[in-house]
C-alpha cells in the first residue's frame, strides 16, 4: 500500500524558515513526479511545486525564489525548503504525486507563520 507522510511543519515568525519532508513508502519512488501541495483555512487545496524524476522542479509564482523542492529517492523521501516565510505561507502542507491522487492525500503538516 502506498503511503504518504510528511513532517517539519511548525510555528515560525515571518521571515523564517522550515523544511518539510515527505516520506513515501510502497512505491517506487524514483519514478514519480512527486509534488507539494498546500491548503489554508478557508480556501481550496493548492500547488505549490514539483519535482520530476531527473529533479527538474517548477514552482507556483507565490514561491518561486523562497522555496526550493528537492528528493533524495535513496530515502525514498521529499523535501521542500522554505525560506523567508510570509503570513499568507500558513497552511496545512501535503505531498502527492505530480498528478496527485485522492487515495495519497495524508494529514499533511501545519505551517504556522505568525509574529
Amino acid at each position: 500500500q502506498v503511503q504518504l507522510v510528511e513532517s517539519g511543519g511548525g510555528l515560525v515568525q515571518p521571515g523564517g524558515s522550515l523544511r518539510l519532508s515527505c516520506v513515501a513508502s510502497g512505491m517506487i519512488f524514483s519514478r514519480y513526479t512527486m509534488g507539494w501541495y498546500r491548503q489554508a483555512p478557508g480556501k481550496q487545496r493548492e500547488f505549490v511545486a514539483w519535482i520530476d524524476s531527473s529533479s527538474f522542479a517548477n514552482y507556483a509564482d507565490f514561491v518561486k525564489g523562497r522555496f526550493t523542492i528537492s528528493r533524495d529517492n535513496a530515502k525514498n523521501t521529499m523535501y521542500l525548503q522554505m525560506n523567508s516565510l510570509k503570513v499568507e505561507d500558513t497552511a496545512v502542507y501535503y505531498c502527492n504525486k505530480g498528478a496527485p491522487t485522492d487515495d495519497l492525500w495524508g494529514q499533511g503538516t501545519q505551517v504556522t507563520v505568525s509574529s
